[in-house]
């Protein structure tokens, strides 16, 4: 591909296609804070806060997303997972670049280079060598709490595993951060007793809690101490991610106990048991955040690990994860159902991966607005495989038809590198550029002050008010 030679792309009104819209967010959307309420950064690196160093370990070495690009560019394994040279895999995203023009990967990249290094450049073979040396003599100084103050983050929480002894949360409290970093309690490994590795994992539990897990009575109880563990370290969401189709099934606690003790007796359990055992236990999880006033988020619709030879070779998160086609709406009902009919049912928000779900999703969260609480059920935003333009704008329009944009808690990164931030500023230029045209069609008053005002409430007044962190 022949050398592209724009040096000005990412111009200070990128995106934004009208005055109005420049307006919204030069002077309202531009200077908010962010809290970035779920993502998948280290702990451990933000409390060590040692400089990143190499822009290759800051942007390549767990980006699945970049991995996919380069498979798709022709790139062999080694410069993307393998044991190449930093530089050499640093060269070979750079080679991939310009083949990701209108991929979303190109308006990230870009993105990231202008605001952490102010590089114009865009990244090919030509200038790879230059922006890695330009980069890492940025990155040699430049430590996890520095790049979070640079780009205004004010909470970021993590994604954390219930055994986590939130060693590194503790230490990242006691430190003089601009950022304020808070724990997620990520139940997902709960939920896998259909699994071989299911009674390692509570071995792992029973450590936690230092007393034995001998019955399903005993595994509630540590599940119940470790969420109040979570929240006396600052914890204030929950989450769930696993991607296979989930069912509500009737049960009964005598039942779910004996499916429990089989399990520990090493019978294998069949696929109704294996669902009234998860049906339990998303009810006595909900409950206890509805307790402590948690927000629970529902990550639906994945189908994971596909490529099972790319799996064996490098292990789980390879990048071969993709859209599932699995039924939701049906088990959003009947549990939000089950816990709304005790009043039990917490702030909650739900994200689809699959598109042709937005409807779906966007109108069940409506059924149970209730409680007092503004934008109680949340439809969350574009995630994953539809965190880009289209996909952002798609979930825009249809919360608009749907429910109350006014109320929506904005975007997060859901991402494991420190140089991701830059995703919010262009989400609240995608928003800005959309009410702008809303207001030009005569569509909205034309009114910037107020539409300002709403853009503010998106991109972080809504979030401090319904996450309500210390």
């Amino acid at each position: 591909m022949s050398q592209i030679k724009s040096k000005t792309f990412i111009t200070e009104d990128f995106l934004l296609n009208s005055e109005e819209a420049k307006t919204l967010y030069h002077d309202y959307a531009k200077k908010m804070p962010i809290i970035d309420y779920h993502n998948h950064l280290s702990p451990k690196q933000i409390a060590e806060d040692l400089p990143l160093g190499d822009i290759c370990d800051a942007w390549l070495s767990e980006d699945h997303y970049k991995w996919r690009g380069m498979r798709a560019n022709g790139i062999e394994e080694k410069y993307i997972t393998g044991d190449a040279q930093k530089q050499e895999k640093f060269n070979q995203w750079a080679e991939t670049v310009p083949y990701t023009l209108r991929n979303p990967l190109f308006h990230w990249t870009q993105l990231e280079l202008k605001r952490y290094f102010d590089i114009d450049d865009i990244l090919q073979p030509s200038t790879a060598a230059a922006i890695y040396e330009e980069a890492n003599a940025v990155l040699a100084s430049k430590t996890p709490a520095q790049l979070l103050e640079q780009m205004n983050v004010e909470v970021i929480c993590t994604t954390d595993d219930p055994t986590d002894d939130l060693q590194y949360h503790k230490e990242i409290a006691k430190a003089d951060f601009f950022t304020k970093v808070y724990p997620t309690f990520r139940a997902d490994e709960l939920f896998f007793i259909n699994k071989n590795s299911f009674k390692d994992y509570l071995d792992k539990l029973t450590n936690s809690v230092y007393f034995d897990i001998t019955n399903y009575s005993d595994f509630i109880k540590a599940v119940k101490a470790r969420i109040a563990y979570f929240n006396d370290n600052g914890c204030r969401l929950s989450d769930f991610g696993v991607g296979e189709a989930l069912v509500i099934e009737e049960f009964t606690e005598e039942e779910v106990a004996s499916i429990f003790n089989k399990k520990l007796h090493g019978e294998t359990l069949s696929v109704l048991e294996i669902n009234k055992y998860r049906s339990s236990l998303f009810i006595h999880l909900a409950k206890e955040y509805h307790k402590l006033d948690w927000v629970q988020q529902y990550h639906l619709g994945p189908i994971r690990n596909n490529n099972s030879r790319l799996v064996k070779q490098i292990g789980l998160d390879a990048g071969c994860d993709s859209i599932g086609d699995f039924p939701m709406a049906e088990f959003m009902s009947k549990l939000f159902n089950t816990l709304n009919s005790t009043n039990q049912l917490a702030k909650t928000i739900t994200y689809n991966l699959n598109p042709s779900q937005n409807e779906v999703f966007a109108t069940m969260m409506g059924n149970f607005q209730t409680g007092g609480t503004p934008g109680k059920m949340q439809w969350g935003s574009g995630w994953w495989f539809l965190d880009q333009k289209d996909g952002m704008e798609k979930q825009i329009n249809t919360l608009s038809n749907m429910g109350l944009l006014s109320r929506f808690v904005g975007m997060l990164t859901d991402s494991r590198s420190f140089l991701s931030f830059p995703r919010h500023e262009y989400f609240r230029r995608i928003l800005c550029n959309l009410m702008a045209e809303d207001m030009n069609k005569g569509l909205v008053p034309n009114d910037i002050d107020f539409l300002g005002k709403m853009i503010q409430d998106i991109c972080y007044n809504n979030a401090v008010n319904y996450f309500k962190f210390e």
